[in-house]
């Protein structure tokens, strides 16, 4: 069984529809999203739609849950509090409460999927370094989990201690627990602007990263053509 892992989409459609094919061109056999599909980005409504329309497991990511609710954006980056409003105003009622009625954490095949901590999935909490994936292994009942939120890909891994650092591709080691953060479909952070997804393979054991160039520039205009700030459309060519 091959599964794709894909993460904070963020309304950018050339993104995606490059790892949408890429994924068919690996023959996958179940795609799964950690969150945020929307935000930042552009095309909010179509990639919400795309994502329904595949009928796949998702949860909820935090500008998921921002954008489908009506609260003030106090002590928000004022960067995001204006994509979010923004966003809000593509969105139709029905997509809102889609988005909101998306749960946390879940389970797909036999890994974890959620979208920020284990430890307190609503809280929102970024995982960088082991002491942040230390506090979420306790929780974890399964040899897998597969987070985003960061947008920095990421493996941290615990036996007698936590370790962790980037991958491109390493076998699983069935005596010990992963926490997997797959990077970002639509803004990576990594200083790697090229998309990012993982491939789990159960029949290899293995976790792929894949990096897939995309058309910035397309996803730039769009940005600027909806009157988001410049800022957003900037930092897709640096992914960062």
């Amino acid at each position: 069984m091959k599964y794709a892992i894909i993460a904070d989409i963020h309304g950018n459609l050339d993104a995606f529809q490059v790892v949408l094919e890429d994924i068919r061109e690996q023959k996958v056999d179940q795609t799964v999203c950690l969150g945020d599909v929307v935000g930042y980005n552009a095309c909010p409504k179509e990639c919400l739609d795309i994502v329904r329309s595949l009928n796949i497991p998702c949860v909820k990511g935090n500008h998921d849950e921002y954008c489908s609710a009506e609260d003030a954006l106090e002590g928000f980056n004022p960067l995001a509090a204006e994509a979010v409003i923004w966003t809000r105003n593509q969105l139709s009622v029905d997509d809102k409460k889609w988005l909101a009625d998306l749960k946390y954490t879940r389970m797909a095949g036999n890994f974890t999927m959620v979208h920020a901590t284990l430890d307190a999935p609503d809280r929102w909490g970024y995982v960088f370094d082991k002491l942040a994936a230390a506090a979420s292994f306790p929780y974890q009942n399964t040899q897998l989990c597969f987070f985003g939120h960061t947008h920095v890909p990421v493996a941290f891994m615990r036996d007698t201690a936590v370790r962790g650092g980037t991958y491109s591709k390493f076998k699983i080691d069935p005596s010990k627990k992963y926490f997997i953060n797959v990077g970002a479909v639509g803004q990576p952070r990594d200083n790697n602007p090229k998309s990012a997804y993982v491939i789990y393979d159960t029949a290899a054991n293995t976790i792929e990263l894949r990096r897939l160039d995309y058309d910035i520039a397309a996803a730039q205009k769009r940005i600027l053509d909806a009157g988001l700030p410049e800022r957003l459309a900037e930092r897709l060519a640096y992914g960062r």
